[in-house]
């Protein structure tokens, strides 16, 4: 027998229990009230984040080769090759590299890292003296007095930041010794991590969704995979891409004859990791060298950069990413500006494959929310529906031009 419930005819039910925003206003602010909460018991997970400190770093560089490994002992296992001996050779292969970087690459790299830190304050003179040199022509007499004490203030500074950071590295190196013996011990770990990731990897998805229940399952399954495919895509574009800027930048620089050229090619490959910072140390960096050598290396220099950035952005990274991972250059500065400053280097290093997970987790949310809300009335847009609306807007721009 139906019972009469006349409060669902009253102006509280209407207004706020059978109101969708209504809920939704509430839902949020219990969401953010346990977000409070959770920051002033920061004290209660103090353990969780030193645990997590230690095993940041295998598990990160685990990951790293983890994406870029298993794609070839998954093809070796296709051709009939048991997973433990392809992972073995490759641990073989990768042992030999790592050799032969400690024994030749690395040292040669701290060596001209070390000449180059130490004849900064040269450097930096010497280039005062070449620009100095190009302000007395007479278009620039105008603006020669405050362009003079800019340069004197710069170099002021820089040569002043130099001896600092020298300094520094001498008095610092009790600390450098305590932080390298934690991050060799982090290293000898990473083996073990990566091989039984490569050994078990693909069956972490069942074993995370099997706690679920039955109804979340496949749903939680589907964003694992999306995730996965994300990080994946990710990573191998991203180191791929950053071996190319090093190998263009290291062989175009010794062509020109640069000072230093293997290295700051290197290292702006390893920089390139972090989008942007690479080519950014790398220009700085190139230019501060080519400015003590002359005008002619300066214009050498910079047309190395343009023929380099060119190749990356119409070449490289179209063929190597692709339009897989569609973040808007904006948004990747944003989150690397926010990331940076909230978590620091592990913020920077990790902000856009965070991102770009979240993206994935939001995006299907908000797909079931549009579902269940009954809000809206037209169905999301596909992304090959954005790309033809994309592709027509261009069309009508071309039009008009």
């Amino acid at each position: 027998m139906n019972q009469s419930r006349p409060y669902k005819t009253s102006w509280f039910y209407k207004l706020f229990i059978n109101n969708r925003i209504a809920t939704t206003l509430v839902v949020s602010l219990l969401l953010f009230l346990n977000l409070y909460i959770i920051s002033k018991l920061g004290f209660l997970f103090r353990p969780i984040i030193d645990f997590l400190g230690i095993i940041m770093l295998p598990v990160v560089l685990a990951a790293i080769f983890y994406y870029m490994l298993n794609p070839i002992v998954d093809w070796c296992e296709k051709k009939g090759v048991k997973r433990t001996i392809s992972i073995g050779v490759l641990f073989i292969i990768l042992a030999g590299i790592i050799i032969f970087s400690l024994a030749v690459v690395i040292p040669s790299i701290l060596d001209h890292v070390e000449s180059f830190m130490t004849n900064i304050p040269s450097y930096i003179s010497e280039s005062q003296k070449r620009v100095n040199e190009i302000i007395q022509q007479p278009f620039f007499e105008q603006f020669r007095p405050q362009i003079e004490e800019f340069i004197n203030n710069v170099s002021g500074k820089l040569i002043e930041a130099s001896r600092d950071i020298s300094k520094t590295a001498v008095s610092g190196v009790t600390g450098f010794l305590s932080t390298a013996t934690s991050v060799l011990i982090s290293i000898a770990i990473l083996p073990f991590i990566l091989f039984y990731l490569l050994k078990d990897g693909r069956r972490l998805n069942p074993y995370i969704t099997q706690f679920l229940p039955d109804k979340a399952r496949p749903q939680t399954s589907k964003i694992l995979s999306e995730v996965d495919n994300t990080l994946s895509n990710y990573v191998r574009g991203q180191v791929t891409v950053s071996l190319a800027v090093a190998i263009m930048l290291s062989t175009l620089f010794t062509i020109i004859g640069l000072k230093y050229s293997v290295t700051i090619g290197i290292i702006a490959g390893i920089l390139n990791l972090i989008p942007y910072l690479g080519s950014f140390v790398a220009l700085v960096t190139a230019l501060l060298v080519a400015l003590a050598t002359g005008p002619v290396m300066i214009v050498k220099v910079l047309i190395c950069f343009a023929l380099e950035q060119f190749i990356e952005a119409h070449l490289i990274s179209p063929l190597v990413l692709g339009s897989k991972l569609k973040i808007h250059p904006v948004t990747v500065l944003i989150v690397l500006l926010t990331s940076g400053k909230l978590f620091g280097l592990w913020g920077v290093l990790l902000g856009i494959p965070v991102y770009a997970s979240l993206k994935v987790i939001i995006s299907y949310f908000y797909k079931w929310y549009r579902e269940v809300s009954g809000l809206y009335s037209e169905p999301l847009m596909t992304e090959g529906q954005l790309d033809q609306v994309e592709d027509e807007l261009d069309k009508e721009a071309e039009e008009k031009e």
